[in-house]
């Protein structure tokens, strides 16, 4: 025992001694200029994600409810047609995207509350002509109240099932991130996914891949999008910022997921890149441009280096991000920090041990608490029967 501790002590410090050498306020700077510099013009929209962040996750309050009050009453954008199977009917700040089939409606996220789904996810379907009675199922790209929240109406007018990874279900089930007056209650449990399982409704498949960073759930669609005879792979990367304090394991999760999804798209072509907040994908303006140009190129389709340096922006403002942390670490909370960081190791690049510990996570009442120090190959895919009963 003696000795075991004695090692642990020795492991601690040559750990804090490789970071006190390794991390500077020159490293930071290094990552965000490499981010500019990869994001050019065209991914400018992602440079956000490169400012610091707090270390402590937001807690409830007045403040929290009117912040999201005025992002959510912000004037809604026309709803519009990206592909010919793609429609945007989101707001602002948030999106919502319904993919079309041959068999109904799939939407992608439902925004912050019942009135705004009704106003904008109906209101604007009915404006495009698409019969929100065809929704059969409503996807939910990760658990937070402006993705899930008009998710139970349109689950409940419409008898469309609701999907969200397993690793979400729990978190919305036990134990909410974040949590706000503004947003209606999660959707009730229905469908769960793991990754690499897919959905198949009619001519479309949907593949699911969990990236965890975000959320320790976090789904990033993969499917086919069509424009007039060329057909295009579209991913809508689930959840972008680093909204979730000085967790170190959330910040290599994000990271490794960002690489993965480099080599996912080169393999698989996506050269559609899209969010689920229409400020990181450049949304609106797109949608504008498609109407304006009706039957030029279409702006949504970015080309697969594209979505390849996307993910590498996110990539390496992740890295500033953590880098930032090491150097608070360094100022006066190293030992605290390296306690936290050491209880569950450095994140592997693979996939399932991410999830995996994304689970883990979730089985500690810790993940929860807003303090300083909170908390492969692809899985065979199998189709969801869209029949299936309720």
């Amino acid at each position: 025992m003696i000795r075991s501790a004695l090692l642990g002590s020795v492991a601690l410090a040559a750990l804090m001694a490789c970071t006190t050498v390794a991390t500077t306020q020159a490293t930071v700077d290094q990552y965000v200029d490499d981010a500019r510099r990869i994001a050019g013009e065209d991914l400018k929209f992602l440079m956000p994600v490169c400012n610091p962040q707090p270390a402590v996750r937001a807690a409830p309050s007045a403040a929290m409810d009117e912040s999201l009050a005025k992002l959510i009453n912000q004037p809604a954008p026309e709803p519009g047609q990206a592909f010919d199977n793609l429609y945007y009917v989101g707001a602002a700040w948030v999106s919502a995207w319904v993919l079309k089939t041959s068999e109904g409606l799939i939407l992608i996220d439902a925004l912050n509350n019942k009135k705004e789904a009704a106003d904008l996810i109906e209101g604007g379907m009915r404006r495009l002509g698409l019969d929100p009675a065809q929704i059969r199922y409503v996807l939910v790209t990760h658990g937070h109240g402006d993705h899930y929240g008009g998710a139970q109406m349109i689950a409940e007018r419409y008898r469309a099932r609701v999907v969200a990874s397993e690793i979400d279900w729990q978190m919305m089930e036990t134990g909410l991130e974040f949590d706000s007056k503004m947003w209606d209650r999660p959707p009730q449990r229905d469908i769960a996914v793991k990754d690499g399982d897919t959905l198949t409704l009619g001519d479309t498949t949907v593949r699911f891949l969990i990236t965890p960073g975000h959320t320790l759930g976090t789904i990033s669609p993969v499917f086919d999008v069509r424009d007039g005879s060329r057909v295009h792979k579209a991913m809508v990367w689930g959840g972008t910022s680093f909204n979730f304090g000085r967790d170190m394991r959330r910040l290599d999760g994000y990271i490794a997921q960002t690489e993965r999804m480099r080599e996912l798209s080169a393999r698989w072509g996506i050269d559609v890149p899209l969010s689920n907040h229409p400020g990181f994908d450049g949304t609106v303006a797109k949608l504008k441009a498609r109407k304006d140009a009706a039957g030029g190129a279409n702006p949504f389709v970015s080309g697969q280096p594209v979505v390849d340096r996307a993910m590498r922006v996110l990539n390496t403002c992740a890295r500033a991000q953590k880098s930032r942390f090491l150097l608070t670490a360094q100022a006066g909370h190293s030992e605290l920090f390296a306690q936290a960081n050491l209880v569950d190791g450095h994140a592997q690049h693979n996939e399932d041990e991410h999830i995996q510990a994304g689970m883990l996570a979730l089985s500690r009442s810790e993940a929860a608490q807003a303090v300083a120090f909170p908390f492969s190959v692809l899985a065979s895919a199998h189709t969801l029967d869209p029949h299936k009963s309720r």
